[in-house]
């Protein structure tokens, strides 16, 4: 059996990837397709723990720490959901993975990007995703959509210089790599699920080809 599609979303805070993700999951399911659908920190009984240590606002964490229980998730995750199903043929969407890393406790929290690099590699099992969708913002207009939305969790209560180094740790990761596409989180939603389907949808396998 081929290997299966690995997508992930990445983007500043109010960019609006998990709403394309979930659009993505449900035009991938119209079509015929079961993708597995999952988030980081989380995506696992264990993870999901880590989880509500990560974004508990009344918590104080070291980027050291908060970086290694991002790892610790990750690599759970990875091999207790994401690995498999790749290898069962599966399409995989998630909103976040390695590159969040990279911009929030490297360029966000000012750990050695190449450490980060590399302790993600060891975390992931050298797994990559097949593409990054980056839908990027500008942290300010990102922001006023998550305070509209209620209290905002431990990493996104931190001030707008915190924002704009994630910022700009997403858009030097978007410019490294040919496998991350830069979508502007300022059009419209339909306007973006259209720009996603188009980016995604050549490679596609066809439905009877993707595990159950």
């Amino acid at each position: 059996m081929r290997r299966g599609l690995f997508i992930a979303f990445e983007g500043p805070e109010g960019g609006g990837k998990s709403t394309q993700l979930m659009r993505l999951a449900t035009r991938l399911r119209t079509d015929g397709y079961v993708p597995i659908v999952t988030r980081e920190p989380g995506g696992t009984p264990a993870a999901d723990r880590i989880r509500d240590v990560i974004l508990d606002p009344e918590l104080r964490i070291e980027p050291l720490t908060e970086f290694l229980l991002y790892s610790a998730s990750r690599a759970q995750h990875v091999r207790e959901v994401i690995a498999p199903a790749l290898a069962d043929g599966r399409i995989v969407l998630t909103d976040r993975f390695t590159g969040a890393s990279v911009a929030y406790q490297g360029y966000g929290r000012g750990l050695d990007v190449e450490f980060v690099r590399s302790l993600n590699a060891r975390a992931a099992d050298g797994l990559e995703p097949d593409r990054t969708l980056l839908f990027d913002l500008d942290p300010t207009v990102g922001l006023a959509r998550v305070n509209a939305r209620g209290t905002p969790d431990r990493l996104e209560a931190a001030d707008l210089d915190f924002h704009e180094r994630v910022r700009a740790g997403f858009l030097a990761q978007a410019a490294e790599h040919d496998s991350w596409l830069r979508f502007d989180a300022g059009d419209g939603p339909g306007a973006l699920e259209e720009a996603v389907w188009s980016a995604v949808a050549p490679l596609l396998p066809p439905p009877a080809d993707v595990g159950p």
